[in-house]
């Protein structure tokens, strides 16, 4: 038994936990110390150890930069973010992920083409934020799917990757790489039903805090289907990939990468409609909300400023699905917060919330922000009632 007032050997140091936790949110060294108002040579000694971690309000002040609460860094594990009542869906759909066998019960499968459509439906209401509907629907529709005989590709893949993208916004990680896996796997070496399940792969690497290799999908996904005839590989796929490679760029520190990939994908928006289509979100709009995170993680919080909002102004902006839309304004929050403008942040967060309620509610970066906004000081009406919503109090 351990001893009161120390620590069990067990556990990992307060250090080694809060660098846990930073690359799981996918920020290097020198971002989360222009976060927390110190030098990068001091976050990489407490890393290391060599220096401590023990005043309360520096502890609070690197709890809130990593979204957690402060006895997360002293009891060794985040709780994981999950839906209020929902976490027999959770587990369901685990047990469906983890499942390699083929389900019995002696229940007639729906067809390929019910299933299909079925699939369509979850996609559709991903799209609009119904984020507790899709997580009742995925483990019998990825049951159902792996039971369908025939040529199943396109449709393990579909389910999959929105099982995978799903996952990443409830702080599931682990399991979304395992989904994304699944859709790899499933694409069978077709380059676009590759390009498609690599997106979703990308998304989950970069939420485990490996930008290095998601950014490595991203691109093998892109030289694949560059070989294909441009019937075949369309803007689409190709571009929405070159986001995710400049996302993943930015987050493991490579600023010249994430420039030349985010060039190349505004060249080929040029000129094009915007596609909008399971998960597949593509042209001048898309390409400039990841410049807009790009400049954020890379500490230009002003330039980032400057692009979201030129990227939210245009007709553009509410043609996007409601859900991407709202993940990005939760995204974008934390440039008005390095930028001490917590009344920007706070109403962003509650645009957020009222254009898809549930990414706020499910969304552990959300929570983090509003956690920032709700304790700077008195706050408007609509972000308190937001806070209280998610169940914040002061």
């Amino acid at each position: 038994m351990t001893r009161p007032g120390r620590r069990d050997e067990d556990e990992p140091p307060i250090g080694r936990r809060m660098a846990e936790l930073r690359a799981r949110r996918g920020m290097s060294q020198q971002v989360f110390a222009d976060r927390i108002r110190k030098s990068k040579s001091w976050v990489d000694k407490v890393e290391r150890g060599v220096r401590t971690l023990d005043r309360l309000s520096v502890i609070e002040t690197v709890a809130a930069a990593l979204g957690v609460a402060p006895e997360v860094l002293f009891a060794g594990k985040a709780p994981r973010q999950q839906l209020p009542n929902t976490s027999g869906d959770v587990e369901r759909l685990r047990a469906a992920l983890a499942r390699y066998d083929l389900p019995t019960g002696g229940k007639t499968a729906p067809s390929l083409a019910q299933l299909d459509a079925q699939a369509g439906y979850a996609w559709t209401a991903y799209r609009h934020g119904h984020h507790p509907q899709v997580l009742r629907l995925l483990p019998t529709l990825l049951d159902d799917s792996r039971q369908q005989p025939g040529d199943t590709a396109d449709l393990l893949v579909r389910v999959n990757r929105l099982a995978a993208q799903l996952l990443v916004k409830l702080g599931e990680t682990d399991l979304a790489w395992l989904a994304a896996d699944r859709a790899m796997a499933a694409a069978s070496g077709n380059p676009w039903r590759a390009g498609l399940a690599a997106i979703s792969l990308a998304q989950a690497l970069r939420a485990l805090g490996r930008g290095r290799l998601a950014m490595t999908a991203a691109v093998a996904a892109i030289h694949q289907l560059d070989s294909e005839p441009s019937h075949v590989r369309g803007p689409e796929v190709t571009g929405t990939l070159l986001i995710e490679a400049a996302l993943a760029a930015a987050v493991c520190g490579d600023a010249n990468a994430a420039g030349e990939l985010t060039g190349r994908a505004a060249r080929l928006a040029h000129g094009q409609p915007q596609h909008d289509c399971d998960g597949v979100r593509f042209g001048p709009t898309p390409v400039d909300l990841a410049r807009a995170l790009i400049a954020m993680w890379s500490g230009d919080h002003q330039l980032a400023e400057t692009t979201h909002q030129r990227a939210i102004s245009g007709n553009a902006w509410h043609l996007l699905p409601a859900e991407h839309r709202a993940a990005h304004l939760i995204d974008i929050t934390q440039a008005y917060l390095d930028l001490g403008d917590t009344r920007a942040a706070g109403r962003a967060l509650v645009a957020a919330g009222r254009i898809a309620t549930w990414e706020t509610r499910i969304r552990p970066v959300a929570r983090a922000a509003l956690t920032a906004v709700f304790r700077a000081g008195p706050d408007a009406a609509d972000v308190s009632r937001l806070a209280t919503t998610i169940g914040l109090t002061r």
